[in-house]
């Protein structure tokens, strides 16, 4: 048991309040101060993979770490500071200390024109150059003359940070759950998505869940690359997965399919879902890390999971997605469907009808007479009769209940009654 459990949307809300400060990237410190206060919550396995290391079409790049950055006007007046926000300075930007006129540093300068009081998120991962991030506003009021423009930044060679996680299962047929831990103060995106991982890790160490559950935290694309890269073995064992986003905003929830289209969690979710507002969206290789699990050399049967998908909302990649734009509620909703997404996978059965010939008799087994008296009686017996059709060992219990109409949990037990009356096998 951990010292401290997520158990309520407020412990939720307090581990996204501490994580949401650190100015994390793809590499670098912000990365293992994540993954530490994370750590308090759920034991890691913590991997540091070296600078040039070759991870399948990618080389792991050189590590990036940011000390402080800032822009002086002519009056000496600090008009754009790290200190302030981290989403000040272009991620991977290279050490700067120079004096120049504002239409030399206006080429620097990013902003949102259309939303002139926010400040937008924007890297440079891998072509160096530097900026800085502002609001239109602050841009408008700067006035002419020369600037001293700082940052202190190192890019060195180093390692890039993951961690894993594993509940065990029954079986080792493992379900991936997926996080990318590379964006700096982003509230939804993604930290509430780390918060509700955690809690997610929590709940199902709880119990005994049928599959192994393997949680990665892990810089966006460059990580995914390289985990896939360095675990190609396992990759056979993987029967399942999510990549979790966007997990805390007012949106609905949306479920993105996998590559194949028909994977079981795609079935999964779309079941879950049925029953809350939600949208069901195509596969495209275009988005967070399912793209790399969905590659057609690997084509893992890995969906995501979001509320508004990443790009949808006006407040994705700018200041305004904080600590204000999250809900305890929309991450508590999100965590809730995960758990029962995940029940319903680890007790989806294919079953073989071994009386298939005919209608077998239920009464004689018992079958109607532990019905008597039961509100459900009548759904119970119809769940007996579809189970006992489709099981032919090609549908599964998420089939029954699909084709069906009747509720999940029905169909479970009506598959657990009939194969303890010896009708079915697994």
């Amino acid at each position: 048991m951990t010292d401290k459990p997520l158990d309520t949307g407020a412990d939720l809300r307090k581990l996204v309040e501490r994580l949401y400060p650190l100015c994390r990237s793809i590499t670098g410190d912000g990365v293992r101060a994540t993954l530490e206060i994370l750590g308090e919550y759920i034991p890691l396995d913590v991997h540091e993979v070296p600078t040039g290391t070759q991870v399948l079409d990618w080389t792991v790049p050189r590590e990036w770490n940011i000390r402080d950055a800032y822009v002086k006007d002519p009056s000496g007046r600090k008009v754009v500071d790290f200190q302030a926000s981290n989403l000040h300075v272009v991620g991977y930007s290279v050490p700067v200390d120079e004096k120049m006129p504002l239409a030399e540093l206006r080429e620097h300068l990013h902003t949102l024109p259309d939303r002139p009081s926010w400040v937008p998120y924007r890297t440079s991962y891998y072509s160096p150059t530097w900026g800085f991030c502002l609001a239109q506003d602050t841009l408008d009021a700067l006035p002419d003359g020369e600037y001293e423009v700082r940052i202190e930044s190192t890019l060195d060679d180093g390692h890039l940070t993951y961690a894993e996680h594993v509940v065990p299962g029954e079986v080792t047929d493992e379900v991936l759950v997926s996080c990318h831990t590379c964006h700096p103060s982003l509230a939804n995106d993604n930290v509430a998505g780390i918060a509700v991982a955690a809690a997610l890790a929590q709940r199902l160490a709880e119990g005994k869940p049928h599959h192994t559950y393997r949680f990665l935290f892990m810089p966006g694309t460059i990580g995914a690359i390289t985990w896939l890269a360095r675990n190609t073995e396992r990759l056979g064992k993987v029967k399942a997965g999510i990549v979790l986003a966007c997990a805390g905003d007012p949106g609905s929830l949306h479920y993105k399919r996998s590559r194949r289209g028909d994977a079981e969690i795609d079935k999964v979710l779309e079941h879950v879902l049925a029953g809350k507002p939600h949208e069901i969206l195509d596969f495209s290789p275009y988005g967070y890390d399912e793209r790399q699990f969905c590659s057609p050399g690997f084509n893992l049967g890995v969906g995501s999971l979001t509320r508004t998908p990443y790009a949808g909302y006006p407040e994705y990649h700018t200041s305004a997605d904080n600590l204000d734009f999250v809900s305890t509620e929309a991450m508590e909703d999100t965590l809730a469907t995960l758990r029962e997404a995940f029940s319903v996978l680890d007790r989806n059965r294919r079953y073989v009808n071994l009386s298939p010939y005919g209608e077998p008799q239920l009464g004689k087994r018992g079958l109607y007479d532990s019905l008597g008296g039961r509100s459900d009686a009548k759904a119970a017996q119809m769940a007996m009769l579809w189970v006992l059709n489709l099981s032919d060992g090609e549908h599964s219990l998420l089939d029954v209940a699909q084709r069906s109409g009747l509720p999940f949990d029905s169909v479970v037990a009506a598959a657990h009654a009939l194969q303890g009356a010896g009708l079915l096998k697994e």
